[in-house]
């Protein structure tokens, strides 16, 4: 079946689901394939759920093809191509957010901010890769003003083929740091595959938000229509100075001449970064400061991430979402400054580095030991047998029950791993 056929029918039913346990009535399910599942087995039980039509690209030809049925070659492809072709049929501007650290909550401040003025479109949770960004297009409308669409990467290649489906009009990376070089093998492919986005860009005429830390990693064609953001500098488009970041930050911005104080609800000064993105889309697009500095001041962080929160027990600072080396360190400095003591870390091992994970969590506890923390828990396999006098757990389920018997009290503490170590379990007995 052709794309423009299969749209035909997309727009008939503009409901999709990849999930057969989740059946809207007059959705469509596509049946989508992974190493632990076979979306093509539950195809019938999804028409019988309620979806008008599904997707596949097996059947058995010994049973009869019912019409509701669509055999294809490969159902991933055509997803993709069914959503850049529905992409290709908005003027919608889209915003593309890529980066080692802080996409999600870049993308949530800036959605906040352009929410303001205009109908946004955005990422909902971190459906940020090859699945989650075309799930995201196919659920655009016309009363969809703008677009910010997150994209994910673990392997080079992978934001050039989400920006070929997406086709952003404008994007920005965070940062380029050390994160799942299981997938890209060295640094280099990390900065190289984040860079696609600005390629991207480059070749069809689009606009970079640019953060000038990246001015010593990625360089930049001269052609290029370039606002440039960063802290203490007030050459920049937008520019920034960290006022506070105990309990929440708090800092004053720059836009040309006019200066601003806001304070968030976000922990760690590391997130300057992400809330000036977030201004600078939104001065771009003509938000009004005042808008700005409401959305950013109401913007609650969620599920683990930034959140600071204060127990009858102790006070936790919890960004337990994900972790890298670079997420890391830049929590700890951030940490060691917090006005409070004594202080303790709960950090979970970090996930996806490959051969260099070993020598990553040994640079990680030594950085450690050069702080003056007075408790310290590792939590995950990738802790054991490095060099540390820190008590090692694990999973988060023995780090629970140390606490039930010895209890931590009155100290201030920062929760950080990968989300798979699922940190956040541990919160309740803090």
């Amino acid at each position: 079946m052709l794309t423009s056929q299969l749209y035909n029918i997309f727009k008939q039913y503009p409901v999709v689901t990849t999930d057969s346990r989740v059946c809207p009535d007059g959705a469509i399910f596509f049946a989508l394939k992974g190493p632990t599942f076979n979306g093509n087995n539950y195809a019938e039980s999804a028409i019988e759920k309620g979806c008008s039509y599904a997707v596949v690209d097996e059947w058995d030809e010994s049973k009869k093809r019912p019409q509701h049925i669509i055999l294809v070659d490969d159902v991933l492809a055509v997803l993709q191509k069914l959503a850049n072709h529905h992409r290709r049929t908005f003027k919608t501007p889209v915003i593309a957010i890529t980066g080692t650290n802080g996409k999600t909550t870049t993308k949530e401040l800036a959605a906040a901010v352009l929410s303001k003025e205009f109908r946004v479109l955005y990422t909902q949770g971190n459906f940020n890769n090859h699945i989650g960004v075309p799930l995201t297009l196919l659920s655009m409308t016309e009363e969809h003003e703008i677009a910010v669409i997150e994209m994910g990467a673990s392997h080079p290649g992978d934001i050039k083929e989400l920006c070929e489906i997406a086709e952003p009009n404008f994007g920005l990376i965070t940062n380029v740091g050390i994160a799942h070089l299981e997938g890209f093998q060295s640094v280099e492919n990390v900065v190289k595959t984040k860079k696609e986005l600005f390629d991207y860009l480059e070749d069809n005429n689009g606009k970079i938000f640019f953060n000038s830390v990246l001015k010593d990693v990625i360089s930049l064609l001269p052609s290029t229509s370039v606002n440039v953001y960063g802290k203490d500098d007030s050459s920049l488009f937008v520019s920034g100075s960290v006022l506070s970041n105990y309990p929440y930050l708090e800092f004053e911005w720059r836009f040309f001449e006019s200066k601003h104080q806001v304070k968030t609800h976000l922990i760690g000064d590391y997130n300057m970064d992400n809330a000036l993105a977030a201004i600078t889309i939104g001065s771009f697009f003509g938000i009004n400061s005042e808008f700005i500095n409401d959305a950013l001041e109401a913007y609650v962080p969620k599920n683990s991430r930034s959140q600071f929160e204060k127990t009858e027990k102790n006070t936790l600072v919890i960004d337990a979402y994900n972790a890298n080396p670079t997420s890391m360190k830049a929590a700890l400095d951030s940490f060691v400054n917090y006005p409070l003591s004594p202080k303790a870390l709960i950090l979970g091992e970090m996930r996806e580095l490959g051969g260099v994970s070993q020598e990553e969590h040994q640079q990680l506890v030594d950085l450690i030991e050069a702080y003056s923390f007075t408790k310290v828990y590792l939590v995950g396999k990738s802790f054991e047998g490095l060099d540390t006098s820190f008590p090692v757990y694990d999973n988060v389920g023995e780090l629970i029950q140390e606490f039930s018997s010895n209890p931590i009290l009155d100290h201030c503490i920062l929760i950080k791993g990968s989300n798979g170590v699922q940190l956040h379990k541990v919160v309740d007995v803090l």
